[in-house]
């Protein structure tokens, strides 16, 4: 009883820690206060700071270019991944513990490894200048292993017989994957997608290694690019003179 309490209060404190921070930015994203985090004496309800975010247009082109990209990504990430599922899972032993090795690759390496290795291989290629296509590319490396996992244990639970009984039935090769296997393993390159979708709304280093450099801005470096200089709550000039000098105001 008393290490099942222990157990119990253990969870209880780490998932504390991890959400806490989140559920103070959300209570201070409802809070007008010129200092977040301290909730002064004439602080109010307000929705006053979304309204401005939502007429920010750096802002909201920032979300539009994320969305973008990760919805390109991850699409190219799902296609080649469940492809690659697919074509390993039906390799000899041999080859299939190859490219399942260098499938981990992506997980197990440092991001910026990764980042820095493809900003590399782009000025090997004589490619050097950056753009949406080097971005893209980033994050298809970085997202198309996740798929590969999504759907992996997708083909492991399918009977293999199946497969074998549409072909003796007279479907083509391309039949019997179109109308048997990907029916039967749709759950999980869904899953792959939407995990490879949310890896690169989130990514911020390859991003900001590979991405454009003519004012081209995710969400996640447009936020770090913010916090560099500081970010005023009120929408008013002379609330931050320097910031005002050297960005301008959210609404100004």
């Amino acid at each position: 009883m008393v290490k099942r309490l222990l157990a119990q209060s253990y969870v209880a404190l780490i998932l504390l820690l991890m959400y806490l921070p989140i559920f103070l930015l959300i209570m201070f994203s409802f809070i007008d206060t010129r200092i977040v985090g301290v909730i002064g004496p004439n602080a109010t309800f307000t929705f006053d700071l979304y309204r401005r975010l939502f007429l920010n247009e750096r802002a909201m082109r920032a979300v539009g270019n994320t969305f973008m990209v990760a919805f390109i990504s991850s699409t190219v990430s799902t296609l080649l991944g469940t492809l690659g599922a697919i074509g390993i899972f039906y390799m000899k032993k041999t080859g299939r513990r190859i490219f399942e090795m260098l499938t981990q690759i992506p997980v197990i390496n440092a991001e910026i490894v990764m980042a820095l290795s493809l900003a590399v291989l782009f000025l090997f290629f004589q490619y050097g200048n950056r753009d949406l296509f080097t971005l893209v590319v980033g994050h298809i490396v970085l997202t198309v292993a996740f798929v590969y996992l999504s759907v992996k244990p997708k083909l492991q639970q399918l009977d293999p017989s199946i497969y074998e009984a549409a072909l003796d039935l007279g479907a083509t090769p391309f039949k019997a994957l179109t109308l048997v296997i990907l029916p039967q393993i749709f759950p999980g390159i869904v899953a792959g997608f939407v995990l490879a979708f949310t890896l690169s709304l989130d990514d911020f280093i390859i991003t900001s290694f590979l991405k454009p450099t003519s004012g081209f801005d995710t969400l996640s470096t447009y936020v770090e690019a913010q916090l560099r200089v500081g970010i005023p709550p009120r929408n008013t000039c002379a609330y931050n003179l320097n910031f005002s000098l050297r960005r301008g105001c959210l609404n100004c």
